[in-house]
């Protein structure tokens, strides 16, 4: 039999949530769950609540056990079990995570320490077969699909429209990604983690950082990728103004977990734990919670900012030769962290030649044939399709003078779910000139002259979809404003990314 709370002692505090009531008296803390059902958590009877308590001190012992004190019984005045509490050793809320980024204390190091603590977690967590199932992209399709299903329940729209845009981005970038949620299977990320990370619940003692709260009440929503785990916190700070702080423990946190994820990964499971704790916020603000409506909208708009500015993308950079679209796809994979994919490297790696080696040939011949160009186009595109299902974005720098290649791209785009830019570099003639005449002298990957890029000029398709970039400007434009939408700045975990070398950045 648990012991039994006692019946009149005072508390110094309440905290309420959604779900439930927590109780502070002196040094200890009691959690009450309310005889609620909300479909996803359903605690609507006392048996229901008591096998609920021990679940939670069950599973939140495997990374507080000195925290977790145990199940308490609440009595009526015969004695008799009405209802049940998880009883807690106290923490100091001047040392919750929250509490010290509300404050403005520099958190690196005790962030540090929780990344460390979360990557170790994860390392010896369960996994299994029916673990990794949730890990599939069917089943985060699902809990996405779940979640927009119980929000449009609600009697109201309390996120006033923007459910829609979080849907279809959403479920668009899952769907173009099944081969990078397998290989998450395949390398083990996917674990009985702890499900419900929030600032809330971390608490940074001198001897290390105590997690609290986790997830009990569906092992399924415990089943996920660790990143994903990690990302909830990540959301949290940046919903608590912490954004910088967020994206250096995600970066600590895959270090010490030996994760190389794409970064589209990672925006993915922020705007998926924003939204996630938007639709709690809906649900508190049906219930009357004062200012959970505007927090439901606030994180629906952080929801939307991740997934609207990190989408995969496939970018599409043409022209003819020394017009600049080398120095211009290096540009872009350098500072937004995309894969870039010469044509110029393909066809020499096709052909055993070193990129460096001249294989210059008269236009149309050798390895310049319309028949080689079209297996080079086809390899291009082949390597960008597996790159994008894996969630990395693509600049691909090749001439696309022939509409043929272009439908080609238009066409990976439509079936990797990835946003498609096309660009079209052209320069002055004398300009041009100027460049060719420079790189005769020099090594090149590049094999044109002057003849060869009047004769691609002369045949050089109309590009009407493209946008047009004159190298040749005092002034020419920044990578991230050339391309509509793209993320300002944000070059981390490039992991792969492949960066301009020396003879090809000078062509500019």
């Amino acid at each position: 039999m648990p012991p039994t709370a006692p019946a009149f002692t005072p508390y110094t505090a309440v905290h309420e949530t959604h779900a439930g009531v927590v109780f502070l008296v002196g040094d200890r803390a009691y959690k009450m769950k309310k005889p609620e059902n909300f479909g996803f958590l359903d605690y609507s009877t006392r048996e229901r609540r008591l096998a609920a308590c021990h679940r939670e001190v069950e599973l939140n012992r495997r990374l507080a056990p000195d925290v977790y004190v145990g199940v308490f019984d609440v009595s009526d005045a015969e004695g008799r079990a009405v209802d049940h509490l998880v009883a807690m050793r106290r923490m100091p809320d001047a040392r919750r995570l929250s509490t010290l980024v509300r404050d403005g204390s520099d958190v690196g190091a005790q962030l540090r320490r929780v990344a460390r603590v979360l990557a170790a977690f994860h390392a010896d967590a369960n996994r299994g077969d029916e673990i990794s199932a949730h890990g599939a992209a069917c089943a985060l399709r699902g809990r996405w699909s779940d979640s927009f299903a119980q929000v449009r329940a609600f009697p109201q729209d309390v996120l006033e429209g923007r459910t829609e845009e979080i849907e279809r981005l959403a479920l668009r970038f899952i769907d173009g990604r099944h081969a990078l949620f397998s290989s998450r299977i395949d390398q083990g990320r996917v674990v009985d983690g702890h499900g419900d990370l929030l600032a809330d619940d971390v608490f940074c003692l001198d001897d290390g950082p105590r997690i609290l709260d986790c997830l009990e009440f569906d092992d399924a929503l415990r089943f996920v990728d660790g990143l994903d785990d990690a990302a909830f916190l990540a959301m949290d700070l940046e919903r608590l103004g912490a954004a910088e702080a967020a994206n250096s423990f995600l970066d600590r946190y895959a270090d010490f977990a030996g994760d190389p994820a794409p970064t589209a990964l990672y925006h993915h499971y922020i705007a998926y734990r924003a939204f996630v704790r938007a639709k709690v916020a809906c649900l508190r603000a049906q219930q009357g919670g004062q200012g959970a409506a505007e927090e439901a909208r606030l994180l629906a708009d952080l929801c939307l900012r991740r997934l609207r500015g990190n989408a995969v993308r496939l970018v599409v950079v043409g022209g003819t030769p020394a017009t600049g679209k080398s120095t211009l796809a290096g540009q872009m994979a350098d500072r937004l962290g995309m894969v870039r994919l010469s044509s110029d490297r393909v066809r020499k790696e096709r052909a055993g030649v070193d990129p460096m080696q001249s294989a210059a040939a008269a236009h149309g011949e050798g390895l310049y044939s319309a028949e080689n160009t079209d297996t080079v186009y086809r390899d291009l595109l082949d390597r960008a399709r597996r790159l994008l299902a894996m969630g990395e974005s693509v600049v691909l720098d090749a001439s696309f003078a022939d509409t043929r290649h272009r439908r080609g791209a238009r066409g990976l785009a439509e079936e990797a779910r990835a946003d498609l830019a096309e660009i079209r570099c052209t320069a002055p003639d004398e300009e041009i000139d100027r460049r060719l005449d420079r790189r005769a002298h020099e090594a090149s990957v590049s094999d044109a002259d002057a003849r060869i890029a009047r004769r691609m000029e002369a045949a050089f398709a109309e590009w009407p979809e493209a946008v047009v970039v004159d190298t040749s400007r005092q002034d020419p434009a920044a990578p991230e404003d050339v391309l509509p939408g793209a993320p300002k700045g944000d070059t981390r975990r490039r992991r792969v990314t492949i960066r301009p070398s020396a003879e090809e950045t000078e062509i500019f």
